[in-house]
């Protein structure tokens, strides 16, 4: 169960803990990775599977002007990113496009689509509309959740509505529910909120303590995962929020980042500060697995550690799943090395007939 890499492993040249699986390149498994020096002049790297899925080959390497907290791709175009940076004390957001010719540039810049500059408080991530072409962003401080609507050919980003979350809580990360694009969850350290875009209001609340990370179950509409520091990896039915439905142990140190495989239910990565990776199947039994029928108290889950990917140095913060490819995930520890690894070797029978 527990083992070392036979991944196929990559190497930046500054700390990391931020990657992101290119959805919009349909031709390659891709990923976008960004750097976190605090001396250096940052990077971002273009990174792909070779045809053979025996090597990953950087397709380019961009200057970033600051320290990388956090970054995803776009997921209709596969030149646009967007990130998040500090800059000295402050924290920034932007939308980024790679040059159509950056493989025949010997520095090519990165072409800065629009600042997310409403923000007055630390930034703590941006949110693409989960599928399809849409110009719709959302944004998330300490303090406050942003809606916005970017024009690329304007090169501008404006705020569509904005919400408070309030004195007493701070927003931590969030969400977009793939099911129904007018919901976003935000963590906060005592609980999640879900927020209904139209009216920019909180429809729903769930306490539980220090969340680090959560997914939408792309295949479950009712399902959402979540890692928290000290209580391990909890999957909750949104029908029923006052406990989880199933709980995994989590690390042996803090459950830095979960993520549901974007096409098989129930099979779930986590990564933590305990230098791991852990690949999860967690599943009601077979004559409860009725996507309408509402989990309880006495619903039986079948929960099981499939592998533990152990050889890493580091912490690990940075996961992705890749769409292309979803028996593949890449892992970025905090030393700055991306593994892609496949999970096939590692299914149960019941499993394994998925893929």
């Amino acid at each position: 169960m527990q083992g070392g890499s036979t991944g196929i492993g990559y190497g930046l040249k500054y700390q990391a803990r931020c990657i992101a699986d290119v959805k919009a390149d349909t031709d390659h498994t891709s990923f976008l990775t960004g750097t976190l020096s605090l001396k250096e002049e940052n990077e971002v790297h273009l990174i792909r599977l070779s045809s053979g899925g025996t090597e990953l080959v950087c397709e380019g390497l961009f200057s970033h002007p600051n320290e990388i907290w956090d970054l995803a791709s776009c997921p209709f175009d596969q030149r646009v990113f967007s990130t998040v940076f500090s800059s000295g004390e402050s924290y920034e957001a932007a939308v980024w496009q790679i040059p159509e010719l950056y493989g025949q540039s010997n520095s090519p810049q990165l072409e800065c689509i629009a600042s997310l500059d409403a923000h007055k408080s630390k930034i703590k991530c941006v949110l693409w509309w989960p599928s399809g072409r849409h110009d719709k962003l959302i944004s998330i401080d300490e303090q406050n959740i942003f809606l916005w609507s970017l024009d690329s050919s304007k090169k501008s980003a404006q705020v569509q509505s904005q919400e408070s979350a309030g004195m007493l809580h701070h927003l931590s990360g969030g969400a977009w529910d793939p099911h129904d694009v007018n919901v976003v969850a935000s963590t906060t350290e005592s609980s999640i909120h879900f927020w209904d875009l139209r009216t920019m209001k909180k429809t729903n609340t769930m306490e539980y303590s220090h969340v680090r990370s959560m997914d939408y179950d792309s295949k479950n509409k009712h399902m959402l995962v979540t890692a928290a520091d000290e209580s391990g990896i909890n999957i909750w039915d949104l029908r029923m929020s006052k406990a989880p439905v199933a709980e995994l142990p989590g690390h042996a140190h803090w459950t830095w980042a979960v993520r549901s495989n974007p096409e098989y239910e129930g099979l779930i990565l986590s990564a933590g500060t305990d230098s791991a990776v852990n690949l999860w199947f967690a599943s009601p039994s077979n004559d409860e697995k009725s996507s309408d029928s509402v989990s309880n108290s006495t619903t039986k889950w079948t929960e099981s550690l499939l592998h533990s990917y152990s050889d890493y140095e580091d912490s690990v913060y940075g996961l992705s799943w890749s769409s292309r490819e979803p028996w593949l995930f890449a892992s970025l520890s905090y030393d700055g090395r991306v593994v892609v690894e496949s999970i096939k070797p590692h299914l149960p029978k019941t499993a394994s007939t998925m893929l």
